[in-house]
């Protein structure tokens, strides 16, 4: 009886230590990131900033003489605004805007950077699931869109608006700018520029391999304008009429001190 109870204890002990190593051999990849940086004064003197998103794969199964088993897509997003994309059309030689469409969900600002291609990374599907890459954004048109035409039409709208923003550097697309730093390490850097839109920004950082998404971290970012410039931005969107006001009284004094000045002389 004694062997029988010891023998059924070492096995109940052998089960739980192949069950603890089994668990551990077969947990699952997490990724954990931060970025450089989780606030952004703007003043006076702001001419952009460069921000570095870091992190690290926790059970990682990558090793140094097999590198390339993950992929690491970033994704910074930032606040929603409403944007109006217009086309022009020549009307009796006169080029006048014809067309427009405003959309009601665009990011003031959106820059996603990976190991390579995305379409080398991952399917449309998942692509568009995450929303990374400029063509899956989701642009929502504002208001009831039911005509064909305009619903065919809203790819060059939502084109157009991706050209110029990415002209005024608000959208940054870089097949190469995430890098692994040893087995788990990796690293990110965007420039920022000195026009980007105030608000609360999301740092996406996720995990792939083979082209499904194992793992996904999140950061906050706010970029927010600091003294005079804030006093101003307040005053603007808080005050609009005294803002008026005190402006056109400003520009009235300014002429006539301005046109009292150039008598004298």
């Amino acid at each position: 009886m004694t062997w029988r109870l010891l023998f059924t204890t070492l096995f109940a002990l052998w089960l739980s230590c192949a069950s603890i190593a089994a668990q551990t051999k077969q947990a699952s990849e997490q990724i954990e990131s931060d970025i450089s940086s989780r606030f952004i004064a703007i003043e006076s003197n702001f001419t952009g900033q460069r921000i570095v998103i870091f992190g690290t794969i926790e059970n990682s199964q990558q090793t140094e003489f097999e590198p390339g088993l993950y992929d690491v897509v970033v994704a910074i997003r930032g606040p929603k605004e409403k944007i109006v994309a217009r086309r022009k059309s020549q009307v009796a030689g006169i080029w006048i805007n014809r067309e427009a469409q405003t959309f009601a969900n665009a990011p003031g600002y959106y820059a996603v950077l990976s190991t390579r291609s995305l379409k080398d990374i991952s399917n449309k599907t998942t692509l568009t699931t995450y929303g990374l890459g400029f063509e899956n954004l989701g642009f929502r048109p504002l208001g009831a869109q039911t005509s064909s035409r305009v619903a065919e039409g809203l790819s060059d709208f939502s084109q157009a608006v991706v050209r110029i923003k990415q002209s005024d550097g608000l959208y940054v697309y870089n097949p190469e700018g995430v890098i692994f730093v040893g087995r788990n390490l990796f690293r990110a850097t965007v420039d920022m520029p000195a026009n980007v839109p105030v608000g609360q920004y999301a740092t996406d950082v996720y995990l792939l391999r083979e082209g499904t998404v194992l793992s996904h971290n999140r950061s906050q970012l706010t970029i927010n304008k600091q003294g005079f410039e804030r006093f101003v931005y307040s005053a603007a969107f808080d005050h609009p009429l005294l803002y008026g006001i005190i402006a056109v009284i400003i520009a009235v004094t300014a002429g006539l001190l301005a046109s009292t000045l150039a008598r004298r002389d």
